[in-house]
């Protein structure tokens, strides 16, 4: 491995909370992004009612000399609407990530459906950002090997690569990050926490799965139906002891795929509320181009805390949370979730 070659520099808030808006009375944050054909970026914000009720919005990006300094509100663009996206005491469609994936022309976007028993990751394509078409909950095809059935557990953090890559069956395929829950006691109390064999950390950690290529190009129904699951990364370093979390869609650079992401210290009170004794950081990877099991690189330090007191107080207090990047003029930036109140944007910089 070589020394992770990245930094990241604060630019400011991009986007706060409207005032007298219900829709986002509980905070903006946690955005995804993407192009409209003309070129136009746009924020895929998780807009949070009162209530803990989440909707994505859709907000253009107003850039000065280069950087992103806020935004133009459209709208809302996606809710739940299905039985599968609410339960009786709760609903929402959260932590949007958008993949623009060109052998697809399609923006693909991943996001929590906070249903009946909890956050379950869900995938919808659009050609245009605004109108969705959903494509359901991903499912995971069984692996004996793993002596257990994913499907039985919450996933989230869940992001697509925006090129095909080589699976390790040799399958042309897109790779899929994401991160399951093991505890099942959250929806079956008493039920035991169970791990995949093999694993010897229980800690919830990054994974990788595939879809093939040419399956996806047949029927972009497949999309959703996952294979060769695999550990690709778990807590190491002190500022992700807890857990740790995918970030925004991986970028092609020069070193191979940059993957940024979240580490978690703290505690835990319930997986389904709003925490308020957890720290969360942004992490980064490099990894392999060809192979993205590989990890070329890491860090063992932070690239960004809770330092601001955008970051440190909201709704949920200390949280730093990357969800997406886009290059402007040449120069890439990473939008991030800031204390899941409002949403902030730092430069990346080569080191």
């Amino acid at each position: 491995m070589f020394p992770f070659p990245y930094s990241l520099t604060r630019a400011g808030v991009i986007m706060s909370p409207l005032p007298g808006d219900d829709r986002e009375a509980e905070g903006v944050l946690n955005p995804a992004t993407g192009h409209s054909d003309d070129g136009t970026l746009y924020l895929l914000p998780r807009m949070v009612a009162s209530g803990n009720v989440s909707r994505v919005g859709l907000a253009r990006v107003v850039i000065e000399d280069g950087v992103p300094v806020g935004v133009e509100r459209e709208g809302v663009v996606f809710q739940p609407e299905r039985s599968w996206e609410r339960g009786a005491n709760n609903s929402g469609t959260e932590d949007p990530r958008v993949t623009f994936v060109p052998r697809l022309g399609l923006h693909v976007m991943t996001y929590v459906a906070f249903g009946p028993l909890g956050p379950r990751t869900a995938v919808a394509t659009s050609t245009d950002l605004r109108e969705w078409s959903r494509l359901g909950p991903a499912l995971f095809e069984f692996d004996d090997a793993l002596d257990i059935d994913l499907n039985l557990f919450h996933n989230k953090d869940t992001v697509f690569f925006p090129e095909p890559v080589t699976a390790p069956d040799g399958v042309e395929s897109f790779a899929v990050l994401h991160r399951p829950m093991w505890d099942l006691g959250e929806i079956k109390p008493g039920e035991l926490r169970t791990i995949p064999a093999g694993i010897a950390d229980e800690r919830q950690s990054i994974w990788i799965s595939y879809v093939p290529v040419a399956e996806v190009v047949a029927d972009i129904r497949s999309i959703v139906l996952w294979r060769g699951h695999r550990l690709l990364a778990a807590p190491e370093a002190p500022f992700e002891q807890l857990k740790i979390g995918g970030g925004p869609p991986p970028v092609r650079v020069d070193e191979g795929w940059l993957v940024l992401y979240h580490g978690v210290t703290g505690e835990i009170d319930n997986a389904f509320t709003q925490q308020q004794k957890v720290n969360y950081s942004a992490g980064g990877m490099i990894l392999d181009a060809e192979d993205p099991t590989k990890i070329l690189a890491r860090t063992t330090e932070p690239l960004l805390s809770a330092e601001t007191e955008d970051e440190r107080s909201g709704i949920v207090p200390n949280v730093v949370f990357p969800t997406a990047i886009e290059r402007i003029d040449g120069q890439l930036f990473v939008f991030y979730g800031m204390a899941d109140s409002k949403i902030g944007v730092a430069r990346i910089d080569r080191v």
